[in-house]
């Protein structure tokens, strides 16, 4: 495989945005190489600028669920340029995809649409502090929640941490308020509510998480994590901007039956575009301005083409009921990956729910941020670096999720299991 262009193209970047690319994981640098460009995509699969094809696994870190360019899709953000791209005023298309949320999510009476994850996950926790009237925050390690500066906080010892900044420019007074506990650990939780309980405005987590790869809720923990949640008075905040329309229609809610307070969406809404969401119950969402004092404003919310694109995304979804295929495929992939890896002799954990999974290298189970630091990450980038040179495209760190999409045809799944087994038995 030659990638000759992306080497190149590459080079000019790194001397106009920093480390050539405009978001850190796609420098490649946790697996080593140096990033393709791409130029196009179409169904599953991605094509670079020299060229080579690859089945596409990372879809866009999620949103991507029907594939790439769906003609559908296409076509619904065609016609809405052709009206206009963004107008600063509202539009019926809006009340459209807000109705749609409201009936699709469990937690959601009311809806606000933002421009990103960061975006909705900031406002819903300005707006848990508003309607608490308090300033503490828990969220736990491993679970990221964009980049505001309150949430780039790092765990340390100790049961709960009071917050470490965890990326430079952040003053520590902007995370002094942000307690960070172990993933999975109720224990934590009852520990650090029975000793700030009163303080705390919100408990904020990924009910699956997939930013430090998938790792579903324990039995129980979710449904006692409400519990908690509710003696105390403290919000629970469901960050589903990557399963919210990915794991169930409905979302993680809907798959386990737990219901917070309020939930932040994104990827799959905006139909590949950029979008974002938050929403809850009624009397918590009435705080937000211009109804109430908590202020939250953006020029290009609710930008037409991302509604445009949301609306005709989650159309597709409901009428087609995509999900037990979705599973099915994830199944296959993840115990295809599975097997490969125990026959090669090479020991790994195989997490998965619905149709987003990781294959981390390790021989311990991964049920946290501790356990997943476990994983032999050179191993992963050889993986990686194998398939990619094969046309798989995975995503470039051991510490993401794959994903799979209704574009995925059985014959796709089946090469890359093959593939993976070259690989892992030259590994």
């Amino acid at each position: 495989m030659h990638i000759d262009r992306s080497l190149k193209l590459f080079s000019q970047a790194k001397n106009l945005i920093p480390g050539g690319v405009n978001s850190p994981v796609r420098a490649f640098k946790s697996v080593g190489g140096s990033p393709v460009f791409i130029e196009r995509g179409a169904g599953s699969r991605m094509y670079d600028v020299d060229g080579n094809s690859y089945i596409d696994f990372v879809c866009s870190w999620g949103p991507l669920i029907l594939g790439h360019a769906h003609p559908r899709i296409v076509k619904a953000i065609r016609m809405a340029a052709e009206k206009g791209t963004t107008f600063g005023a509202s539009t019926e298309a809006e009340v459209i995809l807000a109705q749609m949320i409201v009936d699709a999510v469990l937690s959601v009476e009311m809806v606000r649409l933002v421009n990103s994850g960061t975006e909705a996950v900031m406002s819903a926790i300005r707006l848990a502090r508003g309607y608490t009237g308090r300033d503490k925050i828990i969220k736990f390690e491993g679970c990221y929640h964009g980049h505001s500066d309150g949430l780039l906080a790092k765990a340390g010892s100790g049961v709960a941490t009071l917050g470490i900044p965890d990326s430079a420019g952040v003053p520590k007074n902007l995370t002094a308020d942000t307690i960070t506990l172990p993933y999975n650990d109720i224990a934590a939780i009852r520990e650090t509510l029975s000793a700030y309980g009163n303080e705390i405005a919100c408990v904020i987590l990924e009910p699956i998480a997939g930013n430090m790869g998938v790792i579903p809720p324990k039995p129980g923990f979710l449904e006692e994590l409400r519990r908690l949640t509710e003696e105390k008075g403290v919000l629970l905040i469901f960050d589903e901007v990557i399963s919210g329309f990915r794991v169930a229609y409905g979302g993680a809610q809907e798959l386990y039956g737990v219901t917070p307070d309020l939930t932040t969406l994104g990827k799959i809404i905006g139909g590949g575009l950029p979008m974002g969401a938050y929403g809850g119950r009624r009397d918590i969402m009435e705080c937000v301005a211009p109804v109430g004092p908590v202020y939250q404003a953006g020029t290009l919310s609710g930008n037409p083409l991302a509604v445009a694109a949301g609306i005709e995304m989650l159309k597709i979804l409901k009428e087609s009921n995509v999900y037990a295929d979705l599973d099915k495929k994830g199944e296959a992939l993840a115990q295809g990956l599975a097997s490969a890896a125990k026959e090669s002799g090479i020991a790994v954990q195989s997490n998965r729910i619905g149709s987003m999974m990781t294959m981390f290298f390790t021989e311990t189970e991964v049920t946290d941020y501790t356990t997943a630091k476990n994983s032999d990450i050179s191993r992963y980038a050889k993986f990686f670096s194998g398939m990619l040179d094969r046309g798989f495209y995975f995503a470039p760190s051991q510490f993401e999720a794959a994903f799979v999409s209704t574009a995925h045809s059985d014959q796709d799944i089946a090469d890359t299991i093959a593939a993976a087994e070259e690989i892992l038995a030259a590994m």
